[in-house]
Formats: C-alpha cells, structure tokens, sequence
C-alpha cells in the first residue's frame, strides 16, 4: 500500500462540512486511498458508509436521494457519521444528486470519488459551487515512488537518504522515468508485466472514457492526435500542423485536446507574457499526466534511449509536480518564449514577482545559466529564478535576483515552502485588511 501525500491534506479535510471530492484519471489509487480514509476513521470508532456504483448490490441504495438517505438513517441512526461514494461518475445527473443532499443539511460528512469523466470535472463541479473541495490524485511522484522503493525506511529524512546514496538513487530515478507512476505499474516486477498493466489502463481510457465522448468520430484518429502531443511534450503546440498531420479539422483537435485535458490524460501550460508583441501569447505546451503513458504511446516505455526523449520526459516530470503542487497556492504555472526564441521552462505567476524555472537534465557540477534564464531576469526583475537539475544544490546572484539550483529531489520540499509563504502572505493580508476596516469602522 502506497503512502500518498494527499491522504494528510484529504484526511485534514473530513472535519469540514463541504463535501470532500477525490478525482483524478484511472487507475491511481483514489479507492486504496477512501479505503485508508475508512480505516482511520473505524479505527477511532467513528460510523461509516461505502457505497460504490461499481458495486450492483450497493445500486439500490443509490438510485435516489431518498433511498440513499434511508440507507444512512438505517446505518447510523441518530449518530453523526462519514458517507463513502466511489465511482461517482456512472451516475447520471450527479451534480444535481449531490447538490440536494448537500443542501438537506443532514448529519453525515460525504467523501465521494470519480475518475476522469467530463461530466465529473465540469457538471459536477458547476452543480457543487460552494459546495465542495476537489483533491486531484495524480499517479506517483517520485518522491512518493523513492519512498515507497525505500520501504518507508527513511519517510522523515529522504534527503539524507539520497545525499548518501545517490547513484542507488539514480537507478531507481531511471526506473521511474521509463515506466512512470501508476501504482500498479510500479508493483509490477518485470517490464513485460508492466507494459501489459499500462497498456491496459491505456485501453480502458479509450473503450470508457472517450468512446462516450466521440459521438461518431473514430477513436483511432483521436488516438492519432495523443501520438502526435507525445512527441511534441514540453514543445509549443501549433494547430494548423497538428490538423495536418492527424487530418483532422482545427475545430476537432480543439475538441480533442478539450476531451484529452478534461479527462486528465494531458496538462496544458500557458504562456507568461507581459508585452504581447515580443513575447508568445497564445499557443500552448502540453505535458502528460504520467511521463509512462507518453512514452507507451511513442513506444518507447521502458526503453528511454536518446538524451533527447530523457530530457522532455525530465520536463514533464518536474511540470507536474510544479502544476499539481502549486494548484492549492493559487500560483499559476505557465512557460515563457519570445519571438527572438528566448524561452523558460515554466514561470511560477506571483504577480509583479515570478519565479522563472529552468530544467536541466544534467548532473551540475558547477552553477550554470542559459541565455534565455538570464533574459528573463533582466526583463522582469524577479526576486529569485530556479534552475531544477539532477543533482547541484547551490545558488548565486544575478543583480537584485537570487539563482537557486534545485536538485529534482528537493523540489517537493521547496514547493513545500512557497506554498507556506503563500498562506502566510494571506494571512498577514487577511489581518491586514480587517485592521483597516475595524479602523474606518
């Protein structure tokens, strides 16, 4: 069983009254984390309900409010008790299903979980305004895959770990970025067994989640287009190119990428601009929810040769820690390019003071910047600019702006500290602007 950071923030949250909502793609844990949740909570004696529509004896109890409501009054009786509902997205209308037993105000705390479905990321969320707090599980970080290699041996000093250790490290490093990090991907012992387990979630995504969706399109021209995105991951997307490479229209592949980010198969980044003459304004770069689904559909899982390729899977393994670490802080993520091909890998957006990260897939030796890093500081002034590599931890000045080299393995814990810099910011903000009113008050 895999120990998965979220499950603090998930747990911190089931003493709040809004309903508690895990999502994220197949095949990532969301049950083997409810199922934790549901533990914890027997454990310390507390009244639970599961339910799943995955599960034909639990439909009855599903199919209506009122049936559901008889089911917990049964379950509970006058206690206060927590409600489990996996695999919300087979429901139809659920928005609205969850929307009145929310407002009916009764004495029980839900924690639902769905899988990628366009009807859970928009119907749902737009019936649940107010509502509701998503917590997207994403498939392992590496940090969370070391952890989990290591046995959980060295969870409250893994940097440690890694400094002593680091060619072991590299290994496991190098595992994770020609598998990826499904979990039961990473169970698997062999590649063959592996390949199969990804192949078949790969499959599923298609048969389940987007067939549904295609309304008469074939499902291998969709398929076409996530070839197409794979080999373009961490490169600025150009339409036009990709209709005429997929032969597909400009309004399909819209549509595509539409279905493709909504069913948290890819991530869009934007770009960071501030004069929309010199710098790139529209277009953006795509990245894959799991750098081991990029490289099964390029056919290259487990099998990661070029510098090259290991680069750009490098980039979208540290886009996705940046974009699904930072959602919580309210800190955009985007990149930067200029037409005079000036670029950075992604700029973290704390207003008049970004953060401009470049990716190295290097072990540094010494503190190096590119061109386009120092580019980027002259033009906006931030207070300091990250350079993620393999290996350096050191930092050096460039003007007003502090250069810290991070090595990937340190990431999650400077991320850690901006998102805590963030809420203390708030806070101070917060009290801040109540002073001011009780004052004019």
């Amino acid at each position: 069983m895999f120990r998965r950071i979220i499950t603090g923030q998930i747990r911190d949250h089931l003493g709040k009254k809004e309903i508690t909502l895990i999502s994220g793609p197949r095949q990532v844990g969301k049950t083997t984390l409810m199922n934790i949740l549901i533990n914890d909570l027997i454990a310390a004696g507390k009244p639970v309900l599961f339910l799943s529509f995955d599960y034909e004896s639990d439909l009855p109890f599903l199919c209506t409010q009122e049936a559901l409501i008889s089911k917990i009054k049964l379950e509970f009786g006058t206690q206060k008790g927590f409600v489990f509902i996996d695999e919300i997205q087979r429901k139809e209308n659920a928005g609205l299903f969850l929307k009145g037993l929310y407002d009916m105000q009764l004495p029980c705390k839900f924690i639902i979980s769905g899988s990628g479905s366009i009807e859970l990321k928009e119907k749902i969320s737009e019936s649940l305004a107010g509502r509701k707090r998503i917590f997207e599980v994403s498939p392992l970080s590496f940090h969370e895959f070391l952890d989990y290699r290591t046995s959980y041996k060295y969870s409250d000093r893994l940097s440690a770990y890694i400094n002593l250790n680091f060619p072991n490290v590299m290994s496991l490093f190098n595992e994770y970025l020609n598998f990826g990090g499904y979990p039961r991907v990473v169970t698997e012992t062999s590649a063959r067994e592996k390949l199969q387990v990804i192949n078949e979630i790969y499959q599923s995504y298609i048969d389940r989640d987007i067939r549904l969706f295609l309304q008469g399109d074939r499902p291998e021209s969709y398929a076409k287009l996530i070839k197409l995105l794979a080999a373009q991951t961490g490169q600025i997307m150009n339409l036009n190119n990709l209709a005429n490479d997929a032969m597909l229209s400009v309004p399909t592949i819209r549509k595509y990428l539409w279905y493709a980010e909504k069913t948290y198969f890819v991530r869009l980044v934007t770009p960071y601009f501030s004069n929309a003459i010199k710098e790139i304004t529209k277009s953006p770069v795509v990245y894959f929810n799991d750098h081991g689904m990029r490289n099964l559909v390029l056919s290259s899982f487990g099998n990661l040769q070029r510098l090259q390729d290991q680069g750009f899977v490098f980039q979208n393994i540290v886009g996705n820690l940046l974009l699904h670490e930072l959602k919580v802080s309210q800190y955009p993520v985007h990149f930067w390019r200029t037409t005079d091909k000036a670029e950075v890998d992604f700029v973290i957006d704390r207003g008049k003071d970004p953060i401009g990260v470049e990716v190295k897939f290097s072990v540094l030796k010494k503190p190096l910047m590119t061109r386009s890093l120092r580019n980027f500081i002259e033009k906006y002034q931030p207070t300091e600019a990250w350079v993620v590599n393999l290996s350096l931890d050191d930092e050096l000045s460039v003007g007003k702006t502090r250069v810290r080299f991070v090595p990937l393995f340190s990431l999650h814990d400077f991320l850690k500290d901006l998102i805590s810099s963030f809420e203390t910011n708030y806070q101070v903000q917060e009290r801040k602007f109540a002073y001011r009113f009780l004052r004019n008050k």
